[in-house]
């Protein structure tokens, strides 16, 4: 039991890529043999909610407004930037080392994505978008692709499809929290 507290808790240094497919989640087909995501929910209406939740997304604050834990020495999503994001009660952290692989900085599009690293719960990669559509309204996207790294997600099983689209249903819920006050 004290291996199983050590190997959640302990937070990991800076690792390589654990897959392949970097990027994809800029692309419009997500490589087989994941399980994938893709929740998208409106936050508001206008330039100034856009550039709001832009801002909150790629400054880690909808992160930790969400309740989990993220440490990066950068400011703000640029690609190569070393975020880890942990979860969990008490002493016992499921830590997620994870690194950014692109950013979108644009006119109506806001938001990176970021890789997983050797020591992540899961390989994969997830992206968090915030858009401006023509008509004024603001959306956010979290598209991702992911399957087990370790042996307790393994072990999870079907459970952490439902979990990962649940968090991404309450990052929403975190922004448009954010945005509205």
């Amino acid at each position: 039991m004290a291996r199983l507290i050590r190997d959640l808790a302990t937070p990991t240094a800076p690792a390589p890529l654990n897959y392949r497919e970097v990027g994809a989640t800029a692309r419009d087909l997500l490589p087989a043999d994941y399980h994938h995501l893709h929740h998208t929910v409106r936050v508001g209406r206008g330039r100034e909610v856009f550039e709001t939740a832009g801002a909150a997304v790629t400054t880690w604050r909808m992160h930790r407004s969400s309740g989990a834990q993220l440490r990066s020495r950068a400011v703000r999503a640029e690609p190569g930037a070393f975020v880890e994001v942990s979860m969990g009660l008490g002493p016992v952290r499921f830590a997620a080392p994870c690194e950014v692989i692109w950013t979108a900085y644009e006119k109506d599009r806001i938001g990176f994505a970021y890789g997983t690293r050797a020591g992540h719960p899961e390989r994969g990669e997830e992206s968090f978008v915030v858009d401006l559509h023509p008509d004024g309204s603001v959306w956010f996207t979290v598209t991702a692709f992911s399957r087990p790294a370790r042996w307790y997600t393994r072990l999870a099983g079907p459970l952490v499809p439902v979990l990962q689209h649940a968090y991404a249903r309450h990052l929403g819920r975190t922004l448009r929290r954010a945005v509205a006050g």
